[in-house]
């Protein structure tokens, strides 16, 4: 009989992989915010009236979206990585 394995989520390992989840998902709300204020004007116009507050919400709105986004996705990779099929 196999000894039970601990979940992979709680352990070290399963964390780090979560957070590195989590700065990809950053990185590419840093990028999408980037990319979307060069390739729309509106954008970058609203964000010049807006003020430096208005530029924070936008970039903070945008990382946070991603971030947990991809560190949802990257448990769900986990739990389906233990799993075997």
């Amino acid at each position: 009989m196999r000894a039970k394995k601990s979940p992979s989520l709680i352990s070290p390992t399963g964390i780090i992989k979560l957070m590195t989840h989590a700065m990809m998902g950053a990185a590419l709300g840093l990028i999408f915010g980037l990319a979307l204020v060069l390739s729309n004007p509106a954008v970058a116009n609203l964000l010049n009236h807006g003020g430096d507050s208005a530029a924070a919400v936008f970039v903070v709105t945008l990382v946070t979206t991603f971030a947990i986004g991809a560190t949802l996705t990257g448990v769900v990779f986990i739990i389906t990585e233990n799993k075997e099929f």
